[in-house]
């Protein structure tokens, strides 16, 4: 599970998002299940996009807050995969100069 911080503006763009989703999976080495859906919901400061990739091993969802330029993302799988290629993914598409991702990896036993 990831927090993204100060974002470009490429996080309110669902034709970006939908991109990174296609990118990660194959980074990652995912198969996906279908296209990712992608869409947007809110208004003002709790405006964003939500997005889903279905994988042959679970999901991996995303949640962008527009106004914030933060992004939360989850990468679930049974399947093993490297979070480092997966961080170096979020900031090829996503990132600005001062941008942060904090992680939290949770593997089951």
């Amino acid at each position: 599970m990831a927090h993204v911080e100060n974002c470009s503006d490429a996080i309110t763009d669902k034709n970006k998002v939908t991109e990174f989703l296609i990118d990660i999976c194959n980074k990652i080495d995912m198969v996906r299940f279908g296209d990712p859906l992608v869409e947007r919901f809110g208004d003002g400061i709790e405006e964003g996009i939500s997005a889903v990739q279905l994988i042959e091993t679970s999901a991996v969802v995303m949640h962008t807050n527009d106004g914030a330029r933060e992004l939360y993302l989850d990468v679930f799988s049974c399947k093993d995969y490297s979070i480092d290629v997966a961080k170096q993914c979020v900031l090829d598409h996503f990132k600005c100069d001062d941008t942060i991702i904090s992680y939290k990896a949770f593997y089951r036993e």
